[in-house]
């Protein structure tokens, strides 16, 4: 592979942790590990109509006047569904493994069951083909948030009927795509879908309800393990099968005081609800006994039996720490999260904090469980300004948080933690939910005007480094050979 040259900007001492493991290289991760970069369906593909294609529920979601900035939507998105050979060809020259994607439901399924579009089927044969006509393993997502219109009319995840929708659907592609796609993840970040969506209503189907979010997660919970079950049932032996989880470090704002317990509560919320029940756990309930009679509503017997799966990995999904502090004005958790801007720190396009360290305490944390699978770090990035000039997207703020990202991967590993991959967020810039178009994730920039794409420095450096180059100091030496 041709290597580009090297840019020698200074760049922000903020992102860089002392206990960063510097020097580092590719090499020092193993020939087995998993380099990658990610994308999601309704974020990317746009064609949200084409060949019988059926509406999601955020083809609804950002018809809805102040839903997304700007009244944006992902009617044509970064326009993967007709470039994705193009897309795939840069996935390659950046030296990729791996790619993840996600399969959009309604695009093989308009009605979220039943009739089956082939057309749609199709997409995605194609898809996973050129992937492995470029030597990079597909890993595909079942469910990225983009649930059919349909099934939402019906209740959504709300419904406890899902479980037998998502078991269908999770078949359907296990039976076309199973005989070459060696990587499955079941659903992308529970917790996000279910509480955005669901009780916080900011991201669809934007409903705000205590009831809807405790149905709406016990389904999911379910689903994630009947998905993973529908799979295991369809699949070859060699194919793995996991799912993924968002996740933030936790510290309290105020060691010694309440906000330590505060803190303990989010975390049973936001890093444990949909990781413990896969293990036979069941919910944390200790730390939000409310949380126990809440969800009695909605168990059967039965419930936590069918709750437990054995994945073969789990997907962490990282981005920043969150400081927590007590509040007397949130039932259930009685716990808030204090933003980045009011603590003075570092933070990104998106308001979250810039600390590289958390992906390190995060892989920690879940590595401590007895019967943990591997972990995939399958989302890790930042979003900050960028713009084309002269041909080059300078982003040194990003290229350091994703080199002092893999350094603290590399850490968790030496120390352990049986760790196997890095997938970037994300391959291209795309639409990101409520926010829009504005927040800029990707690796290769994107002019949505024309769909013009060009790499970024960050790109250009995870290229490089992905050849072999020696990290130090924020620079990449002198090149030695590729080792997959």
């Amino acid at each position: 592979m041709k290597l580009t040259p090297c840019y020698d900007e200074p760049l922000p001492p903020a992102f860089f942790p002392s206990t960063a493991p510097l020097p580092f290289s590719r090499l020092d991760f193993g020939p087995g590990f998993q380099w990658g970069a990610s994308a999601a369906a309704y974020q990317t593909e746009g064609a949200w109509q084409h060949q019988g294609k059926g509406p999601s529920i955020w083809d609804d979601f950002t018809r809805r006047k102040g839903a997304i900035r700007r009244g944006e939507h992902g009617r044509v998105a970064a326009d993967f569904y007709s470039r994705y050979e193009t897309d795939l060809d840069l996935a390659s020259a950046l030296g990729l493994t791996d790619f993840r994607f996600s399969a959009a439901w309604a695009r093989v399924l308009p009605e979220g069951t039943g009739a089956v579009n082939r057309r749609g089927l199709d997409f995605y044969d194609r898809l996973v083909d050129a992937c492995l006509e470029r030597d990079l393993r597909p890993l595909l997502t079942l469910y990225h948030w983009d649930l059919p219109s349909a099934l939402q009319a019906k209740g959504g995840w709300t419904n406890r009927s899902i479980v037998g929708w998502f078991s269908e659907y999770a078949q359907l592609m296990a039976r076309r795509l199973g005989d070459r796609v060696p990587q499955w993840a079941v659903l992308n970040e529970p917790m996000v879908f279910v509480g955005a969506g669901h009780l916080l209503g900011i991201h669809a189907p934007g409903r705000r309800h205590l009831g809807a979010f405790l149905a709406a997660a016990h389904h999911a919970t379910l689903a994630q393990a009947e998905g993973g079950r529908a799979l295991r049932a369809l699949l070859p032996d060699s194919a793995r099968i996991g799912t993924t989880f968002s996740c933030s470090y936790l510290t309290p704002h105020r060691p010694g005081t309440a906000d330590e317990a505060a803190t303990r509560r989010a975390d049973a919320i936001l890093n444990r609800f949909f990781v413990e029940p896969t293990l036979g756990l069941g919910y944390p309930t200790a730390e939000l006994p409310a949380l126990r009679w809440l969800l009695e509503r909605y168990q059967k017997p039965g419930d936590e039996q069918r709750m437990a799966f054995d994945f073969d990995f789990w997907g962490i999904q990282n981005y920043t720490r969150e400081v927590v502090k007590f509040s007397p004005w949130l039932p259930l958790q009685w716990a808030a999260l204090v933003p980045a801007r009011q603590r003075g720190v570092p933070y990104t396009d998106m308001g979250w904090e810039v600390y590289p360290e958390s992906i390190y305490h995060i892989l920690k944390q879940f590595s401590a469980y007895k019967k943990a699978p591997q972990l995939l770090i399958t989302e890790s990035g930042s979003a900050f300004p960028d713009a084309v000039a002269n041909g080059r997207v300078q982003d040194p703020a990003r290229r350091a948080y994703l080199q002092a990202a893999i350094g603290q991967v590399l850490r968790a590993r030496r120390e352990g933690v049986d760790v196997g991959g890095y997938f970037a967020w994300s391959l291209t810039d795309n639409f990101e939910w409520a926010e829009g178009y504005g927040p800029r994730f990707g690796l290769i920039h994107v002019d949505y005007e024309t769909q013009e794409r060009t790499m970024k420095d960050s790109g250009r450096w995870y290229q490089q480094f992905l050849g072999g180059g020696v990290l130090e100091d924020g620079r990449v030496q002198a090149a030695v050979t590729r080792q997959q």
